[in-house]
């Protein structure tokens, strides 16, 4: 179906004062967004045992969109003052004028207060957790400055949406979701680590901290031993919840996708590092099919 000629002009016409935004939010790239949703589906997969409710469902895609496009617009502000000097930011909507601080900002709050509307559809338990999101989530972009484990906290804040997703669905904390929140901080730490790979000269040259130059010529092993604990904490919720063959067939098919990519970065050439970071989100992909095969 063709859209009314009119409906284009008007689009054309406002998409260059649209587009910074748009890009500030980072919805241009959605491997971010990719790498925050599988795990809050495995999450929400196992808190229902099986399909999860649609309204719960459609409330965690929607704050998965609007936190990650607020986490990238809070990571701008506060990095305005040196992504100009990496060559993979310096064009970034802060960086060139294109969005102003007080823009930026606006559009921040915005989008935290449309993902805490959307939390109120929940539960007690839920909002409550909420809270804790949303501070891993600000606080995130500047540890880089104070800690060489940004990725952690990177990690700890992409990791919230387990528990917050099993309150929701069930209204109830279950020790085990802990062996997935760990599985997916282990993860995220590691394609987070492959992700510094490829600013770690600039960085260091302008004194911004990350796990790649913390763990220096022991990137390789440090990603390598990550993806085992990952894996492992799966392997042990497998068994925790008698899961079937499908499940460890996606996590076969996991631990091979991670076999790739260490093999991909091997020469911790720049844009090998950059695509292994941008392909992690399959392991995710795999590991939530397996679960969707298991519950069936």
């Amino acid at each position: 179906m063709q859209l009314p000629s009119s409906v284009t002009q008007q689009f054309d016409q406002h998409w260059p004062t649209i587009k910074p935004y748009f890009e500030l939010m980072r919805l241009d790239k959605p491997i971010g967004i990719y790498l925050l949703l599988w795990p809050t589906l495995w999450a929400l997969w196992v808190a229902a045992e099986g399909i999860p409710d649609f309204s719960v469902l459609l409330i965690f895609v929607l704050g998965v969109v609007f936190m990650r496009s607020a986490g990238c617009v809070i990571n701008d502000f506060a990095d305005r003052k040196v992504d100009g000097h990496v060559k993979r930011t310096s064009e970034r909507p802060l960086v060139t004028g294109a969005v102003t601080n007080k823009q930026a900002l606006t559009l921040f709050v915005g989008l935290v207060l449309s993902s805490f509307v959307l939390v109120l559809f929940t539960n007690q338990l839920t909002i409550m957790l909420s809270v804790g999101g949303l501070a891993l989530a600000a606080i995130y972009p500047f540890m880089k400055r104070h800690t060489h484990l940004p990725q952690v906290v990177l990690g700890a804040a992409f990791s919230w949406a387990i528990p917050m997703a099993f309150a929701a669905q069930a209204d109830e904390l279950p020790k085990y979701l802990w062996l997935i929140y760990i599985a997916n901080l282990s993860w995220t730490v590691a394609y987070d680590t492959m992700y510094a790979m490829v600013d770690r000269d600039d960085d260091i040259k302008i004194g911004v901290k990350s796990t790649a130059i913390l763990f220096g010529d022991a990137d390789k092993f440090m990603i390598g031993l990550l993806h085992a604990i990952a894996i492992f904490c799966l392997f042990l919720l497998g068994s925790e919840l008698a899961l079937n063959i499908f499940y460890y067939l996606g996590l076969m098919a996991a631990t091979g996708i991670m076999v790739y990519l260490h093999f991909k970065i091997n020469n911790r050439e720049r844009e090998a590092c950059f695509e292994a970071f941008k392909q992690s989100h399959w392991v995710g992909i795999v590991v939530l099919l397996g679960l969707i095969l298991s519950y069936l």
